[in-house]
């Protein structure tokens, strides 16, 4: 007598909207450079694009490729780079161009230049004056280190944190924080937990890489200086590894477990650094929508 074999079931995966949620109205981060022109037209329809902003490139490229970008229906969120604004005037030229171009948030940046090109060493100097203009926007989005900040000592990282919130509050503008690159849950809920209790009350944006080329990964991320991120991936020898190794870093990892304490840390967005590999970022997101349906 024949017996046909026993076919085990695969183990369940347990997951919540929330993280079903988190993936399908991922933020993809692009940066101003040529080999994005063939990628443009993988951006899914109607997504939320954040535009880095460079030293080596300038404020002036992240503003031209938003306003393409807007025009391709993407909610589309500049980073507008404190250090790279000359002066006051230059502050009401940005808050000008968030207006003119109906832009609903901004993500403010100290930015990676080694000297300020004006008055504005960092964002606190540059927020105050930015909310006397007449900007048109509903929020303003700023940058938050669960791994620490590569150069500046993590209290003064937090204080200005707070700062921030409360000049956000007093101007009747509401705000985020988007997380730069962490790879560790512990490091990132152990930061959050300790904000919360500090009085930080402003929703979080969790910061992963997406499917990453890495071969171009540190040629393209040293020469454009994207973010404090790629800093603290060239001092750390660690970060760097989980990365490289083979497959690289799993933003599941992160964005599971997260997902199921989104209320309790007031988790709201996903913000995915691309490198501009966005085909494979948004083919991964495709694949993961898929499997949590």
């Amino acid at each position: 007598m024949s017996t046909t074999p026993i076919r085990k079931t695969p183990p369940m995966t347990t997951t919540t909207p929330t993280q079903r949620t988190l993936i399908a109205e991922a933020r993809f981060e692009v940066i101003p450079m040529k080999n994005l022109e063939a990628q443009i037209g993988f951006i899914p329809a109607g997504a939320s694009v954040s535009v880095t902003c460079s030293p080596a490139k300038g404020q002036q490229a992240t503003l031209d490729l938003t306003a393409r970008l807007v025009d391709l229906g993407h909610l589309t969120v500049p980073h507008v780079s404190a250090r790279l604004a000359a002066d006051a005037a230059d502050v009401r030229r940005l808050a000008d161009f968030c207006r003119t171009h109906g832009l609903q948030e901004v993500f403010l940046v100290a930015g990676d230049a080694p000297e300020p090109v004006g008055a504005y060493d960092g964002v606190v100097a540059f927020l105050r004056d930015f909310l006397e203009c007449d900007h048109g926007l509903t929020r303003i989005g700023v940058t938050a280190y669960p791994d620490g900040h590569a150069l500046i000592p993590t209290e003064v990282v937090s204080e200005a944190l707070h700062t921030k919130q409360a000049m956000l509050e007093e101007a009747g503008v509401l705000g985020f924080a988007s997380t730069q690159m962490c790879f560790d849950l512990k490091t990132w809920t152990d930061w959050a937990s300790r904000e919360r209790n500090a009085g930080f009350k402003l929703p979080l944006h969790i910061g992963v890489p997406g499917v990453i080329d890495r071969t171009k990964l540190l040629s393209m991320g040293m020469r454009l200086g994207i973010g404090n991120s790629m800093r603290f991936v060239k001092k750390q020898g660690g970060v760097l590894g989980r990365l490289f190794k083979p497959g690289g870093f799993d933003p599941n990892k992160l964005i599971t477990p997260l997902s199921k304490q989104a209320q309790e840390l007031s988790i709201e967005g996903l913000h995915l650094f691309t490198f501009n590999n966005v085909q494979a970022t948004a083919e991964w997101q495709q694949k993961m929508l898929q499997r949590l349906s």
